[in-house]
């Protein structure tokens, strides 16, 4: 099981998709306060629609007092800053993917906390500023499952199995390849 930290979210959308997301998957969620709504909004309920009494949600006053809680795992900072590809990682079970506020990202200070090959960035076009953080937690969060073979519904949704076992570099061959995609 994988953890998904949420940095100070803003938009209630957005955090009700990722509550989605964790229940469809297994993922605990982990709010780090001040967050920029209240979790009975509206908008948040919305996009979550029936899925949040199936997803764990813990909220944390800090990173310090997620830091204290999750003493585990491995903490891994997605962020446009960071040196290291997404793909370069590799994921266990009971690793912390962190995301920051959607207009901010994280702070240096939390990005600095951690090792250089735990700050990744998902590859997109250079000029680009960032990523919808929904769908920022949805690719970092399907990748790490992925490397820990852990999508046991992947055959019945179309995807060959064999996907699930390869590295990164025998998958992106792969996903290039043209006679792949039928």
């Amino acid at each position: 099981m994988f953890e998904v930290v949420l940095y100070e979210p803003e938009i209630p959308p957005n955090t009700g998709n990722i509550i989605r997301l964790c229940a469809a998957t297994g993922a605990r969620l982990h709010l780090i306060e001040p967050l920029g709504f209240r979790l009975d909004d509206r908008a948040l309920r919305r996009a979550g629609l029936d899925y949040h009494e199936f997803a764990v949600i813990n909220r944390h006053g800090s990173f310090t007092e997620f830091r204290e809680h999750h003493v585990i795992g491995r903490v891994f900072a997605f962020t446009t800053s960071g040196s290291c590809s997404l793909y370069s990682a590799r994921f266990e079970p009971g690793d912390a993917l962190l995301f920051g506020a959607e207009t901010r990202g994280l702070p240096a200070e939390i990005r600095n906390s951690l090792p250089v090959a735990h700050q990744l960035r998902i590859p997109m076009l250079q000029e680009r500023r960032s990523l919808n953080l929904a769908n920022a937690v949805a690719i970092g969060l399907y990748e790490a499952l992925r490397q820990c073979d852990s999508l046991a519904c992947s055959t019945t949704l179309g995807v060959p199995a064999a996907l699930n076992s390869m590295d990164t570099d025998q998958l992106e061959s792969t996903l290039s390849n043209p006679l792949y995609h039928r």
